[in-house]
């Protein structure tokens, strides 16, 4: 399945893109599993992806939790979460 993510903020910043396409292999079915993933290419992925880090996510810009399934050719965001005042 291809899907295209997104990531905002300081994590654009630390992973050094905003955006790229990636075919995930047929047993990563969730959003927690694509982070998983990316975790596992190392260096900065795995500490800006780390599961200690509190980070939101959104599947076809809708807001989600890592149990959700991917749709076929989704949009997965990835940010940090944002405070204003």
């Amino acid at each position: 399945m291809n899907i295209q993510l997104r990531f905002f903020a300081s994590l654009r910043e630390a992973l050094g893109t905003s955006q790229e396409r990636l075919e995930i292999p047929d047993d990563v079915t969730t959003v927690g599993a694509v982070r998983t993933l990316l975790q596992q290419r190392g260096g900065v992925w795995a500490e800006a992806l780390a599961d200690g880090k509190v980070l939101r996510m959104a599947c076809n810009q809708t807001m989600t939790d890592a149990g959700a399934a991917l749709p076929e050719g989704c949009e997965l965001a990835f940010f940090p979460p944002v405070t204003g005042g």
